[in-house]
């Protein structure tokens, strides 16, 4: 079997400085992107303030996923009976027994036995490699134990729990997180279809499709609590993908309207407009709209903000966090940037709202040319058109914001300070990935893009490509690699069919498998990040999970 292929199996499992810019007005006014996070027990209000800064729990997220023993109403009123006995000053204590009296953690979700699972998945016989063969047998036996369904209680009571609800089997990540993300399944899915169970990641889609149809996007995972934004908009490659694997065009038309709402989601509620030269283009963004801290990162971002005596500022802070956070990207220096326009490693510095990122709108412009398609099987050709238009402004808008000649990469772009971000970070590339580019270059962005990664070092990690080159202390920069953006990298790359590209992939890969290898010897595990320094082989992993993961 080639590396792309085994590739693909682990990481499913497991300009020009000197152009003129300003930022136009918005699509909407900042007021008006959604925030659907309504819970005054999960989203909001005094009970979720006072039980989070009491620190009765080490992880913040441990107290909005447990559910409530009564309904909202008397748990609410409960509280306010304490907080009058208490003069509105309870103790530490005094919480916890409030807590334990109308809090528990219930069995939401229950272990399911996936249909479709098959023990010898015909991928495993295009691993030539015997040891890699039974490695991604080993891992095939890991769907069981991540497979879930939620219990009829949480569809009858929802207000009693944080979770929502969907009808089918879902994939979990282990470990603290008992419920789904929207960008992780993207791989999730792939790994699925790779091992032949079609029909359990055709219900994975579908919960993403519910969810889009009651809320109108995406959320970060499937939690309430995560209402208030959305994470990278990968629902349309997921369906393309899941079409490509079975021909099941049925469930593509069906679906169509479902993910077009989806898509003007992103070009209703997060984009803006930037000119450059006299010329106008539409750019995405990550940008959120609620108030206070996460429900599920309560107390850690209360003290992150707690010298900042301004309330707009300190709302703007809050709103930078969940944004990072709805990247994906939670957190990195990627999103710091100093008052003074310099890079910074400080997480106070945290300005996401301001920065075009490369990654959020090569997505976006593959995902107008993908509906194209679609549109264009069922004989529409007026929206085929219509997203061709789309999809070749992004280009167009990546081209001219984002690409630098002399380094021959894109960049992130800071909206406020009007200048390209000279980072490095994998997402740089991610335009390679999605084909977003005319493709008769497609041979000198491969070319472009070796030279790129040569030049900073890259093809010389032991353990992956690192999420950044700079050592912020956040677990989405350097030393950690994390799968995604591996899978990004190598295919990016190997869809040039530029022959030195294709063997940078083929290097990078093998580099790749040969660390988690040695990780799932070593322990039997899967982890959710390398961690390696600069061309070290000593190599170390982490599976603590956190929002950044997800």
């Amino acid at each position: 079997m080639g590396t792309k292929k085994l590739l693909l199996v682990l990481l499913s499992l497991a300009i020009g400085a000197n152009a003129r810019f300003f930022v136009k007005d918005e699509e909407v006014d900042s007021a008006e992107v959604l925030d659907l996070c309504e819970s005054p027990v999960y989203c909001q209000g005094d009970l979720l303030r006072t039980v989070q800064l009491s620190a009765l729990y080490k992880d913040s997220k441990t107290f909005v996923d447990l559910s409530q023993k009564n309904d909202e109403e008397v748990t609410l009123a409960n509280f306010e009976a304490m907080m009058n006995a208490t003069g509105k000053n309870p103790s530490k204590q005094q919480v916890q027994e409030f807590v334990d009296a109308n809090f528990l953690e219930a069995d939401e979700l229950l272990n399911v036995t996936l249909p479709d699972w098959n023990p010898e998945p015909a991928i495993l016989r295009r691993i030539w490699d015997p040891r890699y063969r039974q490695w991604a047998a080993d891992l095939n036996e890991i769907w069981k134990g991540l497979a879930r369904r939620m219990t009829t209680d949480v569809r009858d009571n929802p207000k009693r729990h944080s979770l929502i609800y969907v009808n089918n089997t879902f994939i979990i990540p282990g470990g603290r997180f008992k419920e789904f993300y929207y960008w992780d399944s993207y791989w999730v899915i792939e790994g699925l279809l790779l091992n032949d169970m079609h029909e359990t990641a055709k219900g994975v889609i579908e919960n993403f499709l519910s969810m889009v149809k009651t809320y109108g996007f995406v959320p970060n995972g499937g939690r309430v609590y995560y209402l208030m934004r959305s994470q990278p908009p990968l629902l349309i490659p997921m369906v393309d993908k899941y079409y490509e694997f079975t021909k099941d065009w049925k469930f593509v038309e069906q679906n169509l309207p479902t993910l077009e709402k989806e898509f003007n989601f992103w070009q209703r509620y997060k984009s803006v407009k930037v000119v450059k030269n006299g010329r106008e283009y539409k750019m995405a963004r990550y940008v959120t709209n609620s108030e206070g801290p996460r429900p599920e990162s309560y107390r850690e971002d209360y003290l992150l903000a707690e010298n900042i005596t301004d309330p707009a500022k300190k709302g703007e802070f809050y709103n930078n966090v969940k944004a990072g956070a709805e990247s994906g990207w939670d957190f990195s220096a990627r999103w710091f940037i100093a008052a003074n326009g310099e890079p910074s490693l400080d997480l106070q510095d945290i300005t996401t709202e301001n920065i075009l990122p490369v990654d959020l709108n090569a997505f976006l412009e593959r995902n107008a040319r993908i509906l194209a398609r679609f549109f264009r099987m069922r004989n529409n050709f007026a929206k085929m058109k219509q997203y061709l238009g789309v999809a070749k402004e992004y280009r167009e808008a990546i081209r001219q914001l984002m690409w630098h000649e002399e380094d021959g990469t894109w960049y992130d772009y800071d909206m406020k300070h009007q200048r390209p971000r000279r980072i490095f970070y994998p997402s740089n590339l991610t335009p390679l990935y999605t084909r977003s580019y005319v493709w008769g270059q497609a041979a000198d962005y491969g070319l472009r893009a070796v030279q790129y990664l040569r030049a900073n070092g890259i093809t010389n990690f032991a353990g992956g490509t690192p999420a950044s080159l700079e050592n912020s202390s956040q677990q989405w920069d350097f030393p950690n690699a994390w799968p995604p953006l591996q899978s990004i990298i190598v295919q990016g790359l190997r869809l040039t069919n530029n022959r030195l590209a294709m063997e940078t992939a083929r290097n990078l890969a093998a580099t790749w498998l040969k660390a988690n290898y040695i990780g799932f010897n070593r322990t039997d595990k899967m982890y959710e990040k390398v961690s390696k320094r600069a061309t070290s082989v000593s190599i170390s992993f982490s599976n603590n999970p956190s929002s950044g993961a997800r």
